[in-house]
């Protein structure tokens, strides 16, 4: 069984050493092949605090929470001290306060962190689930885990990040980390929607023009939320303009899978009929999320054991 990861915080993805990635990529596959077992020594308590709204990430903690046999603390902005103008700092400051171990925490302020994190008075472990336009680091693991498991390496895998880029943290989380980890990455979408900030993980071209020649055709979620300016196509236009057509799938090469961290717009980002194909992969994304935060939590534990 492989020796447990310590890490007081995940916070960024390049944070974690490649030795640290690849432990935590083991870890999960050996919690989903059912190898690997962990029993708590002490009574631990998580709270998972989303400030913006979350079905797979937030879910898919507290199942893993669960599974480790951790007590959760359920949370819920809309009824909290937030809405009487707490600010974040202070809500994480009463959360440490009254014991909390671990908390998972979206927002939408990039690096939200950074005054938890350096507050000697708040105690807890801070786990990113998501910040603005910044990074989601377990998102981007789960997303390693699922390539891995299908190409046993990441070294000259050609993979495509397809649509939102500039506003995505998903695509920034991962084209940090595959480019760190020797892939070629190429970014292709509406060009007011790609980021010049991008160039060095990869080149911008079109998803036609390079098709055939992936093994990964990475779709991103359409942000309307973030999106305050009027988009000049309709979800139709976008479709058939840079989304993954039935007639563009039919180019890709038979070994090449899809991947969406989800929700998907279905028939915008990809057609419908490919959610669920034999090249998707987004179910394996949604199912190996637990695995993957498991194998977090348990290095934040074992961080923790020694405080």
């Amino acid at each position: 069984m492989t020796t447990s990861i310590k890490l007081k915080h995940l916070l960024r993805i390049e944070d974690l050493s490649d030795k640290e990635l690849m432990g935590l990529l083991t870890v999960a596959e050996e919690y989903k092949a059912k190898t690997r077992s962990f029993k708590l020594e002490k009574q631990v308590t998580a709270c998972n605090l989303f400030f913006e709204n979350s079905t797979r990430t937030h879910r898919s903690f507290e199942m893993a929470q669960r599974k480790l046999g951790l007590d959760v603390i359920q949370f819920d902005a809309s009824t909290s001290s937030t809405s009487k103008g707490e600010s974040l700092y202070d809500t994480i400051l009463t959360m440490s306060a009254i014991g909390i171990d671990v908390c998972v925490i979206r927002h939408n302020q990039d690096e939200y962190y950074k005054q938890l994190v350096e507050s000697p008075s708040i105690t807890c472990s801070i786990i990113n689930g998501g910040d603005g336009k910044g990074q989601h680091p377990t998102q981007c693991l789960l997303d390693l885990m699922t390539i891995y498991e299908e190409f046993k390496t990441f070294k000259g895998l050609k993979i495509a990040i397809v649509g939102d880029i500039r506003n995505s943290r998903v695509a920034r989380s991962n084209a940090i980390m595959l480019k760190r980890l020797n892939a070629e990455l190429y970014f292709c979408g509406p060009q007011q929607w790609l980021d010049p900030a991008f160039d060095e993980y990869g080149q911008r071209t079109e998803l036609d023009k390079i098709i055939d020649q992936m093994d990964v055709v990475m779709l991103l979620r359409v942000q309307h939320e973030r999106h305050h300016e009027e988009t000049s196509f309709s979800k139709e236009e976008y479709h058939q303009e840079f989304g993954l057509t039935l007639e563009r799938a039919k180019k890709m090469k038979p070994s090449a899978i899809i991947m969406h961290p989800a929700p998907v717009n279905r028939d915008v980002e990809l057609a419908d009929a490919l959610v669920e194909s034999k090249a998707s992969r987004i179910i394996a994304q949604m199912t190996n999320g637990v695995y993957i935060r498991m194998a977090v939590l348990e290095a934040i534990l074992a961080y923790r054991s020694n405080l």
